[in-house]
Order: C-alpha cells, then structure tokens, then sequence
C-alpha cells in the first residue's frame, strides 16, 4: 500500500474513535500493523507513535477523560503526527 494510502487508513482510524465507531484497541491495532510506513520514517516517528499508542490504551481503561490521558488530546496529537509524517514523506520524495 503507498505511503499516502497509508496515512489515509490511520487518519480514518483516528476518526472512527472520535466519532465513537472503534475502540482505542481497533485503533492500536491497525496503527502498529502500519510497520512499512513507520520503517520509511525516520526512528524518532515510531517512539512517537508508539508512545502515544501506549497512554490511549492506558487512558481506555478508565471511563471518563483522566487529566493524564485526555483521550481527545491524544488524537488531536495523532492528527499532528499524521501531518509531519506527510511532511517527511514529502520532503524524501522531493530528494
């Protein structure tokens, strides 16, 4: 799948559990299983991800927003994310 289709899926995933249609799980899931996107990034994009894959899984356990894990915040961050990877790609292919 080309990198922007890629994008593309995540940010959909993004917009399913802020419109309620997923789970932070589903969203995890389809977000790790992205390894060629990640791999095509630089190292620092993954240990972004993966942190905040990992404090909206914690935050999914509780059943209201905990000051800690705001589960919008963390999407809202996602989004961006999913911006400066675009950004990254782009300067790659324009190299």
């Amino acid at each position: 799948m080309p990198h922007q289709d890629t994008i593309q899926l995540l940010r959909d995933a993004v917009t399913a559990l802020q419109n309620n249609g997923s789970s932070a799980t589903a969203l995890c899931q389809t977000w790790r299983a992205q390894a060629a996107l990640l791999s095509s990034l630089p190292p620092r994009f993954a240990e972004v991800a993966e942190n905040f894959l990992g404090r909206l899984e914690a935050g999914s356990l509780f059943t209201e927003e905990s000051c800690s894990f705001s589960q919008q915040d963390l999407l809202a961050q996602l989004h961006v994310w999913l911006d400066q990877a675009q950004l990254a790609l782009s300067r790659t292919a324009n190299t």
